[in-house]
């Protein structure tokens, strides 16, 4: 595994949602979680008969039967799912976001001199309404300290250890499984019917495929985008066939 540092990108609109929400960290509700059970055999049991239902099953047929105008070929059928609101929650604020605001405590511990330095100082307080004034700079020094300056096998690890730990305040769960179960379906049902599925996100690439295999059945992909194409919320991070 190479020993290249992670990438630290994550998009502008994960910086201005965190900046905006931040006061909401201390057990505020997430409102609209699904809790995660395995989909079985890739059927749509959690999804009601109706319309949006209909739509998914016609969209399979239309592709999949050869005999259809709409067929594709089984090494054409591909599928991309917006991990950030759809895959699990983003709301009230980017699960990566809180990753980096647990993660300063152990980087202020490496480097005491940022103890009284901003915005670590504020960060360390615990004073919900002063992060809430962070600014977007402000938030910008925070993920580039908490995000960079290591290996990627020292990354996994911390990333791994915090999905694995790191609770959600009100539901007493871990992130990996504020994930809505409709969705998972929808990836197994594609996937069962020859589609590749792919993740894109507005965060960290390096961050999903900590947990992607674990959480969606996403094994990391060998193709990767260049390291001046990861801040863009269309970063390819995972894939399955």
């Amino acid at each position: 595994m190479s020993s290249d540092r992670p990438s630290s990108s994550i998009d502008r609109r994960v910086l201005i949602s965190g900046m905006a929400l931040l006061p909401v960290l201390s057990g505020m509700p997430l409102a609209g979680i699904a809790q995660a059970q395995t989909a079985q055999g890739g059927s749509l049991a959690s999804w009601n008969d109706g319309p949006a239902k209909q739509a998914i099953l016609d969209f399979i047929k239309a592709t999949t039967d050869r005999a259809s105008p709409n067929f594709v070929p089984p090494e054409e059928r591909i599928a991309t799912f917006d991990q950030d609101g759809t895959l699990w929650v983003e709301h009230p604020i980017y699960s990566q976001v809180i990753y980096c605001l647990d993660r300063v405590p152990a980087v202020v511990e490496k480097n005491p001199k940022l103890k009284n330095v901003e915005p670590f100082k504020t960060v360390l307080s615990g004073n919900r309404e002063a992060i809430a004034k962070l600014s977007l700079r402000d938030l910008e020094k925070i993920l580039v300290a908490t995000l960079t300056g290591m290996s990627v096998e020292e990354f996994n690890a911390e990333a791994k250890k915090w999905s694995t730990a790191a609770k959600d305040p009100r539901w007493k769960r871990p992130y990996t499984e504020l994930i809505y179960q409709p969705m998972l379906e929808v990836m197994q049902y594609l996937r069962g019917n020859g589609f590749k599925t792919y993740i894109v996100t507005g965060g960290g690439q390096d961050f999903v495929r900590t947990y992607s295999e674990r959480v969606y059945g996403y094994r990391p992909s060998k193709w990767s985008a260049p390291r001046a194409a990861q801040s863009s919320a269309t970063t390819r991070t995972a894939s399955r066939s």
